[in-house]
């Protein structure tokens, strides 16, 4: 697509060293992305700075600005702070492939390089888990955040049992009888 022109880095072109580029993220960029059901309008500045060296490139990507988002307390949208930075290595080697999340592998005759998916993962990974409006926050205490995998919900039956010091002997004495017709079968052998 001729939008995502404007990502590519010309690497076949940069002589040694290091090298700085900066792009403007806004709804437009964002839009063009097949999964953007997370953000799809925001304002960030990526400042790029490639260090090339002769058998890699190493990248920087110093992102920061602001991405709307929908709270998932109230589902109202709210303006969501974002600072993020990631670094990639471009090796070079026989065939273009990604080795693993940070490392890239590419052919010493890469005319370019472009940039756009990578910049768009970034940004979708430095959105909290959590979209909390800002308002409802304060509301909020440090447990809502650490209750992840407590038990949240109880009957009143439950509460009641933990209450009492005693022990229930009534329970404990009275048994189903239908298992006391099985045990009276087990009697029987």
């Amino acid at each position: 697509m001729k939008f995502f022109r404007a990502y590519d880095i010309e690497v076949i072109k940069l002589k040694e060293g290091k090298h700085e580029f900066s792009f403007d993220i806004d709804d437009a960029f964002l839009t063009n992305f097949e999964d953007n059901h997370i953000v799809n309008k925001g304002n960030l500045k990526v400042d790029l700075h490639l260090s090339k060296e002769a058998n890699l490139i190493n990248a920087l990507f110093d992102i920061k600005g602001k991405v709307e988002l929908t709270c998932d307390r109230s589902l109202e949208l709210y303006d969501q702070e974002l600072s993020t930075e990631q670094k990639i290595l471009y090796k070079y080697g026989p065939e273009e492939v990604e080795i693993d999340e940070d490392i890239i592998m590419i052919t010493r005759d890469t005319p370019s390089i472009n940039v756009a998916q990578l910049i768009y993962e970034f940004i979708i990974l430095a959105v909290p888990a959590k979209k909390i409006h800002p308002d409802y926050r304060d509301e909020m205490d440090e447990d809502d955040f650490d209750a992840e995998g407590e038990v949240v919900y109880r009957s009143g039956d439950q509460e009641e049992e933990e209450s009492s010091d005693e022990p229930d002997t009534d329970t404990e004495d009275k048994t189903d009888p239908r298992w006391e017709a099985l045990k009276n079968l087990k009697k029987k052998d």
